[in-house]
């Protein structure tokens, strides 16, 4: 009996052995694979964080080239300057990418509302600016004089108009036109009053998810996929066509500068004159190298004096810029990320407006 009951004993503590021994196996493994998982963690968060500060190297980089063309060529901002070259520099383990664009030669959304002769300059302008753009007016004035209720004869604001004609040159359902201009002009104004063809509060809380009228300034142009005509999925083809002709900026003047806008962004050019695609991309085809030297070069082509602009209109246009926009692209090991930055350039300096940070 007693040799009967060691061999039971044995074979219990046999078992407990070898549960022991698996739980500990497991636990090690758990270990193991818990080690694994946050030696990769931190790996990644370790790239992630070398491409960042890449990035923000890259921007520094930027806002001094800007700092230093402002001082050689703060009156003439053109394609030919090295600013508009594209920028590539490897690093050990990745590389950096970085694309400057002038954001003054895009339709500015917040300028839809801008009343004639008006602007709301960055408070960083200096008086002798502020100078130079009133000799500009003097002159403007000389060439027609502008309508004296600041509006077209269907009764929008001139940036209405353009913005309609910015519309009319890729859309082709003249409906949807309407709709949008008038809505974008109800979605920036304070007021609670619809336009002809315009949407409210009212119309945006009968939505199956309802929201309310922004009745201010964009921050961003993906607001316009909320905006009454855009917003009901029908846009298709054209809005993709529109984003890259429209920008937002911090401020409601609208501003183009004729040296820095491409083929690519014709139709802004067009819809600001008011003429057609094919004689707004045969003056930039045209456009000398180095850009037009000085701005009363591209308002004497007779493309443009045939056109007859208001003084209003005229004072649209530039060679200068204020806004540019920052896109880094950089990668370090398996890490990627993205930098969008918004300088200004006024007051001698480059400031940062905004970042925006996001992925591939």
């Amino acid at each position: 009996m007693n040799a009967v009951a060691d061999s039971k004993q044995k074979g219990v503590a046999l078992v407990v052995v070898l549960l022991i021994v698996a739980l500990i196996s497991i636990l090690a493994t758990q270990m193991i694979s818990r080690l694994q998982l946050n030696v990769v963690r931190a790996q990644n968060i370790k790239d992630n964080n070398q491409a960042y500060w890449y990035a923000l190297g890259a921007e520094e980089f930027a806002r001094k080239s800007l700092s230093a063309l402002v001082s050689l060529s703060p009156d003439n901002i053109n394609l030919s300057q090295p600013w508009a070259q594209t920028f590539e520099y490897p690093v050990e383990g990745g590389g950096i990418k970085a694309e400057l664009v002038d954001m003054q030669s895009c339709f500015n959304l917040n300028a839809i509302n801008s009343q004639a002769n008006s602007s709301n300059q960055n408070p960083d302008e200096t008086d002798s600016e502020d100078e130079s753009e009133n000799e500009e007016e003097q002159s403007n004035t000389e060439l027609k004089p502008s309508n004296p209720n600041g509006q077209t004869q269907n009764g929008r604001l001139p940036s209405q108009q353009a913005f309609h004609n910015l519309m009319d040159i890729i859309v082709d359902d003249s409906f949807v036109v309407d709709t949008v201009t008038d809505s974008l002009i109800d979605w920036i104004d304070e007021d609670d009053k619809s336009s002809d063809f315009g949407a409210e509060d009212v119309d945006y809380e009968s939505l199956a998810i309802p929201y309310l009228a922004a009745n201010n300034t964009m921050s961003s142009t993906s607001e316009l996929r909320l905006i009454n005509g855009v917003q009901n999925g029908s846009s298709g083809q054209w809005l993709n066509d529109l984003l890259p002709l429209v920008c937002v900026l911090p401020e409601t003047s609208l501003r183009l500068n004729v040296n820095t806008i491409t083929n690519e962004q014709a139709a802004v050019l067009a819809a600001l004159l008011g003429d057609t695609l094919d004689n707004a991309q045969s003056i930039i085809s045209n456009r000398p190298e180095e850009g037009f030297s000085k701005i009363e070069d591209f308002r004497t082509l007779p493309a443009v004096t045939a056109l007859n602009l208001p003084a209003n209109n005229i004072e649209w246009f530039a060679i200068d810029t204020k806004y540019f926009k920052l896109t880094t692209t950089t990668q370090y090991n398996d890490a990627q990320f993205r930098l969008t930055t918004l300088f200004y350039v006024g007051g001698g300096s480059v400031t940062v407006v905004r970042r925006e940070f996001g992925g591939f």
